[in-house]
């Protein structure tokens, strides 16, 4: 079994930084030729990522936790750090892998036809085909959040959400983390859905044990301010569900966004947030009509670097 298990961990999962895409950035002009189809929404999306994020003077990102299983980790973690975007708005996954990885858990490449039945007896999880060992993702969180729990409550007891990330990445020593980029930046990781995962659970239980409070109230608060006083909002929003739903829910108090991307697999069909494309947000004040704005079909392991290379100056 031990033996079996070490063959499929072999390769580990590893980050990457938009230094690595240079080289992706002259595709972006073979699009534009290639132009039909997908090829057109690729570039157009790269030419308004290029606008909002020069004349935008508040600049979202919204992204769901799996896509932090991947080598995107890091390129997430770099955009923020290069001062790309002022907030970012995510799901619960985000912070375990996040934190799981920064804190030297190792995620490995796999496949999604293992069998899964063989995988856990082997103490693997499988994300997609991304292979979790059990020792890389809940022992490294729960670890992580006992050690630093009690030093954070010397400070005060009750934190908003976003604070006490910052707290947290303040303590990982990563170059490739996405809360260690934010803390240092400033940049506030917005989770409306914090509770839901290993760190939000690990959190609840020292709220139980140490008095732990935390203020989700404040995170609103943070998102109201900065919408009320911006002059100009965009968005690039990667997948959908509630960070998707958040971002745009907030820009419908300023008219809505002036710059919205969406990347997504998700379809309009069946009339759910996540597949709803941007016309419709227009109906709800989320995105404003005359806004610069395309959907783009696609992975976001394969479509981001893209876009993501088009802000290499």
């Amino acid at each position: 079994m031990n033996d079996n298990r070490n063959n499929l961990l072999r390769e580990a999962v590893e980050d990457v930084t938009l230094d690595e895409l240079k080289n992706l950035k002259g595709a972006l002009d073979l699009y534009n030729k290639i132009y039909g189809f997908s090829a057109e929404a690729v570039y157009k999306g790269s030419q308004i990522l290029q606008e909002m994020t020069k004349e935008a003077d508040l600049r979202f990102i919204s992204f769901t936790a799996n896509l932090v299983s991947t080598g995107l980790r890091g390129l997430f973690a770099d955009m923020v750090k290069k001062g790309f975007f002022d907030v970012v708005i995510t799901t619960g996954g985000t912070i375990d892998h996040d934190i799981a990885r920064g804190m030297g858990g190792k995620y490995y490449k796999g496949s999604f036809d293992f069998n899964d039945e063989e995988l856990r007896e082997m103490s693997i999880h499988r994300l997609g085909n991304i292979l979790v060992p059990f020792e890389s993702y809940g022992k490294v969180v729960e670890d992580t959040v006992r050690k630093f729990t009690p030093e954070i409550l010397k400070d005060k007891k009750e934190w908003s959400g976003y604070e006490l990330l910052w707290e947290f990445g303040k303590r990982i020593n990563d170059d490739n983390s996405i809360l260690r980029a934010a803390y240092e930046r400033r940049v506030p990781v917005i989770v409306p859905g914090i509770l839901d995962g290993s760190f939000g659970t690990n959190i609840f239980i020292q709220s139980q044990l140490q008095g732990l409070k935390l203020n989700l109230f404040e995170d609103e608060r943070e998102i109201k301010d900065r919408i009320f006083s911006c002059r100009k909002s965009g968005a690039l929003m990667i997948g959908g569900g509630i960070s998707k739903h958040h971002t745009i829910w907030w820009n419908q108090f300023k008219d809505g966004l002036d710059y919205a991307i969406y990347l997504t697999t998700a379809q309009e069909y069946d009339g759910s947030l996540s597949g709803a494309k941007p016309r419709e947000a227009v109906s709800w004040n989320k995105i404003k009509p005359e806004a610069s704005q395309v959907v783009i079909y696609g992975d976001a392991t394969v479509i981001l670097p893209l876009l993501a290379s088009s802000l290499i100056k």
